[in-house]
């Protein structure tokens, strides 16, 4: 997610102890992690074998010792799951201790953070989340009892999933441009939904308003499932949307216009990015990642980063990400960090100008 349209350069939020932002319905899963059909344990510890001990060495201890709980703080089904899952399989059969995935949803992801915040900090419980959890959070929801720079540790990038610009059937435009013409002439009658307030499709969705101009009114859905299904029944103009929407681009039934990243994408390299349409900087990607909690010794956060980019590299784990529309972005424990400090500005300044809240 680059470019800073907006963004004031300040710093991420130190945030209040107070209550905790609204509550939602809260779905939690625990499940033993299984392998995947067509991924065999062998043939992962062939892969990843090579180097694995040189980068426990220097440990102070032995990592894992026991299962290792894995907080998806979304729920099943998911991208984020998924990923979570494609990740998780591997390290099992690699690190010899089962990875257990546990889903714990509610509050924008909220819910399932918290967990692993005041979790013991030794390795043994993960977080995987959408970055947004980190970037965004924090500024919709004021009230947060966390902080995210201060009490989680960004261990290693999984995967960054697709951003898709798409619209209703029977929009007569064909392109961007002809898109922000037919929208300029509609006097703020199009609409555009989100999977909820202050989520990113929200903010990519104000973003492209403040840069075309054009007008359109938000409606907010409980996840993005139900928003994809309102603009496939024409009852919502356009979305950005996460990579529900590939089987209905593929199937004539949506119209893409776009790709909300930096680069086209594999999926659809015939589509120009909104880069190359000229609206600059509006990347709508999210990427899902490891985190542990503040305080996780050093040498097992990047045992575990280390482990994690190598998986990456699985032609494997890359098909099974590119099912959802997701691509692997192997980074440091630094870059990572790096990368969420930026966006933390760039969407903290988005909120602010637009006043944007969870509610």
């Amino acid at each position: 997610m680059n470019g800073n349209p907006g963004a004031d350069g300040a710093d991420p939020p130190a945030l209040s102890p107070a209550g905790a932002g609204r509550a939602e319905r809260r779905f939690t899963r625990r499940s033993a992690l299984v392998l995947p059909l067509g991924l065999q344990a062998a043939g992962w510890l062939a892969c990843l074998s090579t180097g694995s001990a040189q980068a426990q060495t220097g440990a102070a201890a032995p990592w894992p010792s026991k299962p290792v709980t894995v907080v998806v703080n979304v729920a099943p089904g998911s991208s984020v799951d998924v990923v979570a899952r494609a990740l998780s399989a591997p390290l099992q059969a690699v690190l010899g201790q089962p990875f257990v995935i546990d889903n714990r949803s509610g509050v924008a992801g909220n819910i399932g953070a918290e967990v692993v915040v005041k979790a013991v900090p030794d390795g043994h419980t993960l977080l995987v989340s959408p970055a947004s959890t980190i970037t965004v959070n924090p500024f919709v929801y004021p009230q947060m009892k966390w902080d995210p720079f201060k009490d989680l540790i960004p261990v290693a990038a999984g995967a960054r999933t697709i951003a898709l610009l798409v619209t209703r059937p029977g929009l007569a435009s064909n392109t961007v441009e002809e898109f922000v013409a037919y929208a300029k002439s509609q006097s703020g009658t199009l609409t555009y939904a989100s999977p909820g307030s202050g989520s990113v499709p929200h903010l990519a969705g104000e973003i492209f308003k403040m840069q075309t101009g054009i007008s359109a009114t938000h409606v907010p859905y409980r996840g993005a499932a139900p928003a994809l299904q309102d603009v496939l029944a024409g009852q919502v103009d356009f979305v950005f949307d996460p990579g529900l929407a590939i089987p209905h681009i593929r199937s004539g039934k949506l119209k893409l216009l776009a790709v909300a990243m930096p680069q086209r994408s594999p999926l659809f390299p015939n589509t120009p990015t909104l880069d190359e349409a000229g609206y600059k900087g509006l990347d709508a990607s999210t990427i899902h990642g490891f985190y542990a909690p503040a305080g996780t010794p050093a040498a097992v956060v990047n045992r575990l980063n280390a482990e994690v980019n190598r998986i990456l590299g699985m032609p494997a784990v890359r098909e099974q990400l590119m099912t959802i529309g997701a691509e692997p972005v192997p980074m440091s424990p630094a870059q990572f960090r790096t990368l969420l400090e930026n966006e933390a500005r760039r969407y903290g300044a988005v909120v602010k100008e637009r006043r944007i809240n969870a509610d």
